[in-house]
């Protein structure tokens, strides 16, 4: 079977991820997609790839005219998508474009893949009430919703789209699905300092102020690593308060082959994220939550977010109401034992509930053909 993928950024971590989930499956995916970079790749995982032209980060106006654009003009779409019977839309802007193929075509299935609920289908504003009107009219023909975290489903899908849509939950896991898979036995250097590791996606300013607090007052006791993409349009001071903070050290992007030598550089996986606070923050279960448990270094998060009722269920993790306070406490007071203890239940959680296996990728096809789950 083949599926069109549509995506907002033919760069993104997660699309590489899907697409590879997908081919496991059995399926074929074809992606097309905006960029967020000059460089328009023709392939991803193996995939053929069809740029749509480049897009920006918080450029709303923009984005919205280029995805107008090819709403009107939709030849070239239709052509590439040619032969597939899913069109699986990651976000809503890709999703208004395969609502637009997908007319008069009655016998393909729209799965609508969103892992991130945007500010603006959340606001009061008018135009947010209008985008929000837009996904609203878009998910009449959805026939599936693959969503990475159950408070996605609960605070947001099933309140506000009545009949619910069938959802598939697909988290933001590891990817092993070749062969056994074990935790990587990291050595890592007894602290302190101890290290707390930023990694991924890097959008939220407060976080960034929170770890330079976090360095400069605990007199070299705690060092902060940072890897990944910040976006500069959240935090332009980034590179200011990076050179400013001893204590900080930023190693650029990274490559998925990269991040066993990154985990083994830290003790801790900040995993706290104040982007769109009691919003899709509140929501989420990011990427670095299961990395950084995978590769044995703690993660930490707020307890009254899903991050942390997912760390409390499984008893592991390191949870905080107000971060500064309640770590310069930890730090203050830990020890090579203590962090053993810490070690210890983070050991303990399944790698059921870290990695996704070859069944996961099973089920993510069997959902996308219209099969029973």
């Amino acid at each position: 079977m083949k599926v069109a993928y549509i995506v907002h950024d033919l760069h993104d971590a997660a699309v590489a991820r899907r697409i590879t989930m997908m081919q496991a499956g059995g399926i074929e995916p074809v992606v097309l997609g905006f960029r967020r970079t000059s460089l328009a790749p023709t392939h991803i995982g193996g995939a053929p790839a069809v740029d749509l032209g480049r897009t920006a980060d918080a450029r709303l106006g923009q984005r919205a005219a280029a995805v107008l654009r090819h709403w009107l003009f939709a030849g070239r779409i239709e052509k590439a998508v040619g032969g597939c019977s899913v069109y699986m839309a990651r976000n809503l802007e890709s999703l208004i474009l395969a609502a637009r193929i997908a007319r008069g075509r009655p016998d393909v299935r729209l799965v609508y893949e969103c892992l991130d609920i945007h500010r603006t289908l959340l606001g009061t504003r008018g135009i947010d009430r209008l985008i929000q009107k837009i996904e609203r009219h878009h998910l009449g023909r959805v026939e599936l919703i693959v969503t990475s975290s159950p408070a996605f489903l609960a605070n947001y899908f099933t309140p506000r789209f009545a009949p619910p849509k069938p959802a598939l939950l697909v988290e933001n896991k590891v990817l092993r699905i070749a062969g056994a898979a074990t935790r990587p036995a990291l050595q890592r250097q007894a602290g302190p300092p101890w290290t707390i590791g930023w990694f991924g996606m890097l959008r939220c300013r407060r976080s960034l102020g929170l770890l330079a607090t976090l360095a400069r007052l605990s007199g070299g006791e705690v060092k902060v690593l940072i890897a990944g993409k910040p976006a500069l349009t959240e935090m332009p001071d980034f590179e200011r308060v990076v050179g400013d903070t001893d204590g900080i050290e930023y190693v650029g992007p990274y490559r998925p082959e990269d991040l066993p030598d990154l985990y083994r550089r830290t003790h801790f996986t900040w995993a706290i994220d104040y982007f769109e606070e009691g919003l899709n923050s509140s929501w989420l279960l990011p990427n670095r939550l299961y990395e950084g448990s995978f590769h044995g270094s703690v993660p930490i998060a707020l307890d009254h977010v899903e991050t942390g009722a997912w760390l409390q269920k499984r008893d592991a993790g390191i949870l905080v109401h107000d971060p500064i306070v309640d770590l310069a406490s930890l730090f203050g007071r830990l020890d090579d034992a203590g962090y053993a203890a810490e070690r210890a239940r983070l050991d303990q959680i399944s790698l059921d509930d870290l990695i996704t296996r070859r069944e996961d990728c099973d089920a993510l096809a069997a959902a996308l053909r219209g099969q029973a789950q």
